[in-house]
């Protein structure tokens, strides 16, 4: 597995951006948390962990083009960079689109398919959870609605709740 690879640069990707930078890094080890413990095959697992390294590569680019990082405006601008950021990697075509899809998806709750995709909105939520304070009654939605496997339920009501 090359994930150290694509951590270094996803560092790169960033320039400086240190919340950048620590915001995929603690959606990575989450992400890779909940994937071990719910025993993900070693193909998904690290299918979720390139996707969780990767998930908000259009954030400077939203920047610049719309002055937000709307979860949306993400989705819609992800696929181009994720195709390029793998391009020179050693990661298979069916991996790659996987990846992709799984980032143009990464703030959509509905219609989940796949544990890749399941966990990686779980890890997600978590750190967006602490970074932007969410309120309680947010929190026990999420644990109702969002929340499916047992580790990042655990993880969300030892965190939060």
């Amino acid at each position: 597995m090359q994930v150290t690879t694509a951590i270094k640069k996803m560092i790169d990707f960033y320039e400086g951006n240190v919340h950048d930078i620590d915001h995929f890094m603690k959606v990575w080890a989450l992400a890779k948390t909940i994937g071990e413990e719910e025993g993900l095959d070693d193909q998904t697992q690290e299918i979720l962990e390139y996707a969780a390294v990767v998930h908000d590569i259009a954030c400077p680019l939203c920047r610049k083009k719309y002055g937000n990082t709307n979860g949306k405006h993400q989705e819609e601008e992800s696929g181009p960079l994720v195709e390029a950021f793998f391009a020179d990697l050693t990661v298979g075509t069916l991996n790659v689109d996987r990846i992709k899809w799984l980032v143009e998806h990464h703030h959509t709750y509905t219609n989940v398919e796949g544990m890749d995709y399941r966990i990686l909105l779980e890890a997600d939520f978590l750190v967006n959870a602490g970074e932007s304070n969410y309120a309680k009654d947010v929190l026990e939605n999420a644990c109702v609605n969002i929340f499916r496997t047992e580790t990042g339920i655990h993880l969300l009501k030892s965190m939060y709740l």
